[in-house]
């Protein structure tokens, strides 16, 4: 069988790009040390299959040479202080997914006759961060014991995502990429990033990370959109990167999820014998490992002492996660499309498609649903709608 002459240094590329263990890859494709090597060539069917198991553009694997990739966004991403050089497909096709969907919603809300959003990019790095935090939390519409009056930290991250939908900002989130569960996004390499727009910012949160930590990145996120700068990160161990940009961020996070000035308040109740991270956990409605982050911010605690509780949750919730997957739940899919679609973009989709100001083709396209499975869930975001407004 003809086979086609494509260079061993565009097949080490994508092997590298994707990722993927190499015996994974072997195993799919016994001649791949050939390949690599130039001794063999793979045919046209086989290079198909390669590209799209390694998530490699099939045409770049007719190029001279590896294309010189970059993301479309200012990368924050850190490990042992040092920038990450590297970037998954998954990644890549993540942000540009959200850049479709933004694109979409930005040119729907200024046709339905929508307004700029004054906060985005309102501010400067330069502003106080008490002040900072606080001006959000009065333009969300909570004051500084928001959380108190919730049962959980769980539901205080509900609560958040939703007053930040409801000043105007749209908020994804996702584990994998689009409905595809073997494409995972990795926490390791990025732990969400956001897009500036005066009319249509977006937020987007890994899902593959701990809850624990979701509600930190999001309110780092929501700095950046005041800020007017877009960024993808990873916040290793929840400390930014050493970047003016970052580092501000970061503080104005802290200071909106947990006051100061409270904390240092009530730190004399805290007893170290009695899990002092879970107490002030509870009184602020934030998971422990971002009580134990302020605490560290505050100097109340070692960095030893934060580190070694960061690595003994992260262990926990990896347990954790490895019995769900033991008990294969699967959960709702429409309820957990609806979260990472988010309020704002889904009812906008559907409202544009149910009126015919766009194809439902389209619609499908927006959304990664189609047929009786997208009819079904708008008319479940219709219903919420509805209720919402009674």
């Amino acid at each position: 069988m003809p086979t086609v002459a494509v260079k061993p240094e565009l097949i080490r590329w994508a092997v590298t790009r994707s990722g993927l263990p190499t015996d994974q890859l072997v195993r799919k494709f016994p001649k791949l040390k050939e390949w690599q090597t130039g001794d063999k060539q793979p045919t046209f069917r086989q290079l198909e299959q390669f590209a799209r198991t390694t998530m490699a553009p099939f045409g770049a694997m007719f190029l001279d040479a590896p294309p010189q990739e970059s993301l479309p966004v200012p990368d924050f991403r850190t490990r042992d202080n040092s920038p990450l050089e590297n970037f998954s497909p998954n990644l890549i096709d993540t942000i540009q997914t959200m850049q479709q969907r933004q694109a979409w919603m930005r040119e729907w809300l200024i046709e339905d006759g929508g307004d700029e959003l004054e906060f985005v990019g309102s501010v400067d790095k330069q502003r106080n961060v008490n002040s900072l935090a606080q001006r959000i939390r009065q333009h969300l519409e909570l004051d500084a014991d928001w959380a108190e009056l919730l049962s959980s930290w769980e539901d205080a991250l509900q609560a958040l995502r939703k007053a930040i939908e409801r000043v105007g900002i749209n908020v994804f989130s996702n584990g994998v990429v689009g409905l595809n569960n073997h494409r995972p996004l990795d926490p390791e390499e990025f732990r969400g990033f956001v897009l500036c727009d005066a009319f249509a910012p977006v937020i987007f949160l890994n899902d593959a990370d701990t809850k624990s930590a979701r509600i930190f990145t999001l309110v780092h996120e929501l700095v950046h959109v005041w800020l007017g700068k877009d960024g993808v990160f990873n916040l290793e161990r929840l400390l930014p990167a050493k970047e003016e940009t970052e580092l501000f961020c970061n503080r104005v996070a802290a200071e909106f999820l947990i006051p100061g000035y409270k904390l240092r308040e009530r730190w004399p109740e805290v007893s170290p014998s009695s899990k002092p991270f879970q107490t002030i956990a509870r009184w602020f409605k934030v998971s422990p490992v971002v009580a134990a982050r302020r605490a560290l911010d505050l100097d109340l605690i070692s960095r030893s002492e934060f580190f070694q509780f960061y690595e003994a949750d992260r262990a926990e919730w990896l347990q954790r996660k490895m019995d769900v997957r033991k008990k294969k739940s699967r959960g709702n899919f429409y309820a957990t499309q609806g979260a990472r679609l988010g309020r704002r973009f889904s009812s906008a989709v559907v409202r544009a498609a149910r009126e015919g100001r766009i194809l439902y083709q389209d619609a499908y396209r927006l959304t990664g649903m189609k047929g009786a499975t997208f009819q079904t869930y708008a008319d479940l975001v219709l219903k919420r709608v509805r209720d919402e407004r009674e």
